[in-house]
């Protein structure tokens, strides 16, 4: 499944709208195997922080932050659903849930790469 350019997506209840510019396609599509992603089983792509625009119910996002608390992860605060994520590993790009995009189906996209995210470079010690 290609797709590119710029659509809309939403949470389940539709409070929380957004437009997503997929220039190059799904980038860096993934799962995580961390903590939280492995309880939503989310499948993500990444894109930098300017190709998201929240059109509707920026007010209704809630933020949840764990751990080092540097990874912003946002749900829709009426129906629960997580819609994207400030990246720790590149706080420049957000990870946003391909589910909540419009005609995407993420059960089509075949085996999906997992990160290691139990095991993150930025928990290690240095």
């Amino acid at each position: 499944m290609e797709i590119k350019g710029v659509h809309k997506g939403s949470c389940h209840c539709a409070s929380v709208e957004f437009e997503v510019d997929l220039g190059n396609g799904f980038e860096e599509l993934s799962r995580c195997n961390c903590s939280m992603c492995a309880r939503r089983g989310a499948a993500v792509a990444t894109v930098p922080l300017a190709a998201l625009t929240i059109l509707k119910g920026k007010d209704q996002l809630s933020l949840y932050q764990f751990n080092t608390n540097t990874v912003e992860h946002y749900f829709c605060s009426k129906c629960g659903i997580y819609t994207h994520h400030r990246q720790r590993s590149n706080p420049n790009r957000y990870a946003i849930n391909i589910a909540c995009i419009e005609g995407v189906n993420p059960f089509e996209l075949g085996n999906i790469v997992t990160t290691d995210g139990l095991n993150h470079s930025c928990d290690r010690d240095k």
